[in-house]
């Protein structure tokens, strides 16, 4: 597998619902680094009444460019905090990917420093 990094700014939009007792969010992120394009999707949430735990999944499809191959791909993420301990899981979905990226498999992780979203995306192609 090949590692990417690179950065992103996320904007996160709150949905209304009066269907789903969770919370619902429009996800926009701006990829820079080996990454360079937008990611779009939606996010489902939800909090316990224990503080520190909760859990959110999401799909996220990016559109841009990767190491300059151009293309689109699915991203699936499902994050669960118990108790404060954190464990997040991106994974791109099998056959997503589009153009240049087509047969895209892997997974990405994210990390927070000082309020910037750092990725390393591990990909074959």
């Amino acid at each position: 597998m090949n590692k990417y990094t690179g950065s992103f700014d996320i904007t996160l939009t709150p949905c209304k619902s009066d269907v789903v007792e969770a919370g619902r969010m429009i996800i926009e992120k701006h990829y820079k680094g080996d990454l360079q394009g937008i990611g779009r999707g939606q996010m489902l949430s939800s909090r316990s009444h224990t503080e520190g735990s909760a859990g959110y999944v999401a799909i996220e499809t990016f559109e841009g460019s990767l190491h300059g191959k151009m293309g689109t791909f699915t991203l699936l993420h499902k994050g669960i905090m118990n108790r404060g301990d954190k464990t997040l899981k991106i994974t791109i979905v099998p056959d997503s990917g589009s153009g240049e990226l087509t047969g895209i498999i892997g997974n990405m992780t994210i990390d927070i420093a000082e309020d910037v979203h750092y990725y390393d995306l591990m990909v074959e192609l």
